[in-house]
């Protein structure tokens, strides 16, 4: 599929039409430190502008709601730690069978000794140890998630230069999907990681119930063979998903023209 035939796709009904975009490797550019990540140029802006045309516009992210709420415009749905979390239509919910693991995952925080240099970043109902800095600790790292989760029944996750300890509770990328799609005649995803391969499995499975869908890839940095392969489309990063989408946004009034 060419840009121009995404875009076609995309734009014929844009009032029965969802965007879901994962954050880090698609929207952001990957860096070391979790803490340090700064949107592509236009790209939180794009999704406030798409969201005036579109019926769904959604970041689904691992990261927590905490962090996206305040950089993601009104309007714009979030799906935050793979759906344990959510902001929709402005009102904020989490999964019901969420909360019980709250404890778990802090005593999880309290007691880990890991080696120099790995970056724990807590996310409320799970955490990511982030071995991007120390690539040389990653058998320390996963053999500690693995332990980790047997003793705890936490479900360790890898991921780009680091391992999630996911509570196991039923939600993923694949779930947030489905529930933000809803109604749809069309969906497109775009992500980079392993843990967006479930959203591509749902867009498989709503392309079989006769809706359109638009398989993305945001490649470049550490993006795994699998995601390209089942692409329709594959962009080199962030700036060029931004470059995909802007031509689908509503245009900016001329301020000086005063149209």
């Amino acid at each position: 599929m060419t840009p121009d035939q995404l875009r076609s796709v995309l734009g014929s009904a844009p009032e029965s039409t969802a965007l879901l975009f994962d954050f880090d490797g698609t929207l952001a550019p990957i860096v070391a430190d979790p803490d340090g990540v700064v949107a592509a140029a236009g790209a939180l802006e794009l999704l406030g502008r798409l969201a005036q045309r579109f019926r769904t516009v959604a970041v689904v992210s691992g990261r927590p709601r905490s962090f996206l709420r305040p950089i993601v415009p009104d309007g714009v749905d979030i799906s935050a730690l793979y759906g344990l979390e959510s902001r929709i239509a402005g009102v904020d919910a989490d999964h019901p069978d969420a909360e019980v693991w709250r404890g778990v995952v802090d005593e999880v925080l309290a007691t880990c000794a890991l080696p120099p240099g790995v970056v724990v970043e807590p996310k409320g109902y799970s955490l990511t140890a982030h071995f991007r800095r120390v690539p040389d600790a990653a058998p320390a790292v996963e053999a500690w998630a693995e332990e980790t989760a047997a003793a705890t029944g936490l479900l360790a996750r890898a991921a780009k230069a680091s391992i999630e300890l996911h509570p196991p509770v039923d939600a993923d990328k694949g779930s947030a999907v489905h529930a933000l799609a809803e109604g749809c005649s069309a969906v497109s995803y775009v992500g980079d990681d392993v843990g967006d391969l479930p959203a591509f499995d749902a867009l498989d499975g709503l392309a079989a119930q006769g809706v359109q869908t638009v398989k993305v890839v945001s490649a470049g940095f550490e993006v795994p063979d699998s995601m390209a392969a089942s692409a329709d489309v594959v962009v080199d990063g962030p700036d060029d998903v931004v470059a995909l989408f802007a031509p689908l946004a509503p245009l900016v009034p001329d301020a000086a023209s005063g149209a």
